[in-house]
């Protein structure tokens, strides 16, 4: 009779830590909902804030979590012959909403396309370019865009005048120089995109 109440006792312990470990792992757990409304209490720098627009000011459209990899190639340094460094070809990530639903890619151009759907955006950068470095080593800048001339907008993206990138982790190119002109790298990085417009 002992022994089957030690038994259970010791299932009863067992049972016990797994849950509080799941419990703990559930708190710490990073998920595109978590992360997104995180960045809400973000302090936004200036070189990438929204312009006011006043009176109306602007009004968000959509904010989507993207995870994926920055490309880089080699190519040879014009200052020194012999010797090569990295230069930026794409993103290439999956967008993720609020619900933690996959709901598009991030890719060339650079470009937003939400998955099934008409919605899509290219975009370009302001002259001057708009950008503030991240707080974390490593990691790629924070950005303001417009949407890409020539390029139009559709869908939920039609009237998009900003797009922002912030939270950053991680995309930036090797410290450690390329030792080929063939050699290229994908460096994961995770961002979370704003995009914003004009209050009529």
């Amino acid at each position: 009779m002992q022994t089957v109440l030690n038994r259970i006792a010791l299932l009863s312990m067992v049972i016990m830590m797994a849950v509080t470990t799941g419990c703990e792992k559930e708190k710490t757990t990073e998920t595109p909902f978590r992360i997104i409304q995180a960045s809400e209490d973000l302090v936004i720098p200036d070189a990438v804030a929204l312009p006011a627009n006043l009176p109306g000011g602007n009004v968000r459209v959509a904010t989507y979590y993207a995870v994926g990899v920055q490309k880089y190639k080699a190519q040879a340094k014009a200052s020194a012959p012999g010797t090569f460094e990295w230069v930026f070809v794409a993103p290439d990530a999956k967008l993720y909403d609020g619900t933690n639903m996959e709901v598009g890619t991030h890719g060339a151009g650079p470009n937003w396309k939400l998955t099934g759907r008409i919605d899509s955006i290219y975009a370009q950068h302001f002259a001057p370019m708009k950008t503030a470095p991240s707080n974390n080593a490593g990691t790629i800048d924070w950005l303001l865009l417009m949407p890409k001339e020539g390029k139009t907008p559709s869908g939920i993206f039609s009237s998009v005048t900003y797009i922002q990138r912030i939270a950053t982790n991680g995309g930036k190119a090797p410290t450690t120089p390329p030792t080929s002109v063939a050699d290229i790298v994908d460096v994961p990085y995770t961002a979370v995109y704003r995009f914003s417009k004009k209050k009529p």
